[in-house]
């Protein structure tokens, strides 16, 4: 047999063991090691020594937000409300009057002074239309030229619209109050988003990232445009979709369908439909809002504050008509839901959905699954809920995080090695843009447990390197059915895998991961090298 390439000279961690090199004809693994060494090739690639996984796989990203926010005023540095107005004013300085300045990025946990306000924004851009978002994507600020064209008298259920002391709008807009924004932003032009779709995956590529999930398009909070599904296709067809994506669809634009074909997209489709490079994954289904914007759904009150216990973004009932729908017709369902009393509510609304009518491999997930009580855990693992948490965000949001919960509540928040322990299979992602989606930096934190400032946050959920690294290779595969192609480098398997310059699966390489020394040499897909550094 004659092989398109042999990838040799490397250290190739499989996701079963260690070997040597790996042999590749149409895309896919066909040997490893000796076997591949010894195969009649087309091509033989000398990988100088460096250190082969499997292609990552981000289980829980947002691709087209992140590449089509690229040129948004970036916030995430600022540690000052003033700063962020100066950032404002700058940019501002560059546009029309007029003009729309738009910003991201912004944790008011890290600035001096909290939100930005409506009145803040007027003197930073006089004249001009301004929102920033906020780095979960569960609130918007924008200035009084904005507020001003809002329908305030019919505010979202699910959202709030924040008052000042004197009862006037602070320009804050948390959760779904954001829809009101609608008229003015959406929906992006597709060709826009196609120029997303390749800004991020470009960059993804250069992480090592070969596997995305797209969580949520066509509508809701997260959807750019009813017509994104299209935008994904025109981007596969001109080859500018880089990387394999799965895309959760918004429950927003699900219906009923004729002929007894259930709940679900016109024509029928649902969770599965697709190939190797384009699917259909779950339906994608909010309960809660954020951690760290103090609005998802708790047992008891945020710290501090002690009327506040966050709220649902769809009433209870609803949720769960909605979930029970969609396993009905055969739908993978992934909902959002951080609060611990959200996580509850989500959980009871699966029980009696599989109660109702029983499948098995159902594969259901909890995305973020943030504050996990150890009771739920054990309803998690015994209905097979497969929870979706973010190891990054212990470090970027983490103090924030603690001050939210208070110290008593911090051992229950993302939740790793007790999850791995328990019996579930872990998936890794990262919520970009709403933290760094780099995950070589996401495996340091997966097995540090440290937030920026440098606090432990509960290291009992510590994972070992390679549990982490499996997480985000094989586990994330997992979740969206794909582990028979993806998760592992073996024969018969798609031949996705990234070159490093180092091994990441010893403790002692966790600065190097942490500071960018241990990088992505090379990344390949299908078999073909896509990005080399």
């Amino acid at each position: 047999m004659r092989v398109d390439a042999v990838y040799e000279n490397a250290t190739v961690w499989t996701g079963a063991g260690i070997t040597s090199a790996l042999a590749v004809l149409h895309g896919r693994v066909v040997a490893l090691g000796d076997d591949a060494r010894e195969l009649s090739a087309r091509a033989r690639v000398d990988l100088a020594g460096g250190f082969v996984v499997p292609g990552f796989h981000d289980a829980h990203n947002h691709m087209a937000w992140f590449g089509m926010g690229l040129d948004d005023v970036p916030l995430s540095d600022c540690r000052s409300v003033e700063e962020v107005y100066d950032a404002v004013a700058a940019r501002a300085a560059t546009l029309p009057p007029g003009s729309w300045v738009v910003g991201s990025g912004y944790d008011q946990n890290k600035l001096v002074g909290g939100h930005p306000d409506r009145r803040g924004l007027d003197r930073a851009a006089p004249g001009m239309l301004v929102r920033l978002k906020h780095t979960s994507g569960h609130m918007t600020v924008v200035n009084s030229a904005v507020l001003d064209q809002l329908d305030l008298a019919h505010v979202p259920v699910g959202g709030d619209v924040v008052l000042a002391a004197d009862g006037s709008p602070t320009g804050l807009l948390r959760e779904q109050a954001q829809l009101l924004l609608r008229p003015l932003t959406y929906p992006a032009p597709v060709a826009r988003v196609v120029r997303g779709l390749e800004r991020a995956s470009e960059r993804y590529l250069a992480e090592g990232i070969t596997s995305v999930q797209e969580a949520g398009i066509g509508g809701g909070l997260v959807g750019e445009t009813p017509a994104e599904l299209a935008a994904y296709q025109e981007a596969r067809d001109r080859g500018v979709l880089r990387v394999r994506s799965t895309v959760m669809v918004a429950a927003s634009v699900l219906h009923d369908l004729p002929d007894d074909a259930g709940f679900g997209l016109d024509l029928g489709l649902r969770t599965g439909l697709g190939d190797e490079w384009l699917r259909v994954g779950p339906m994608k289904l909010f309960a809660d809002g954020s951690l760290v914007g103090r609005t998802c759904a708790m047992h008891d009150s945020f710290d501090g504050e002690p009327d506040n216990r966050g709220y649902f973004q769809v009433p209870e009932d609803e949720l769960a008509r909605t979930i029970r729908r969609a396993h009905e017709a055969g739908w993978q369902i992934a909902t959002h839901a951080i609060g611990d009393r959200a996580i509850t509510v989500v959980l009871d609304a699966y029980e009696a959905a599989l109660a109702a009518s029983p499948r098995t491999d159902h594969r259901h997930r909890i995305e973020h699954c943030a504050v996990l009580q150890p009771a739920e855990l054990s309803r998690l693992v015994s209905l097979g809920i497969i929870p979706s948490p973010q190891g990054r965000f212990v470090n970027e949001l983490g103090d924030g995080m603690r001050a939210a919960l208070g110290e008593s509540r911090v051992p229950w928040c993302y939740r790793l090695r007790s999850v791995l322990d328990a019996g579930c299979v872990l998936p890794a992602s990262s919520d970009r843009p709403v933290v760094n989606g780099a995950p070589l930096l996401a495996l340091a934190d997966m097995v540090r447990r440290r937030t920026a400032s440098g606090a432990p946050f509960a290291p009992e959920e510590a994972l070992t390197p390679e549990q982490a690294l499996r997480a985000y290779t094989y586990g994330s595969a997992y979740a969206t059915f794909a582990e028979r192609d993806l998760g592992t480098l073996e024969p018969g398997k798609l031949a996705d895998f990234a070159v490093l310059s180092g091994s990441p699966l010893d403790e002692s390489a966790l600065d190097a991961l942490a500071s960018g020394e241990l990088s992505v040499q090379g990344t390949a897909v299908g078999g073909e090298l896509r990005y080399q550094a």
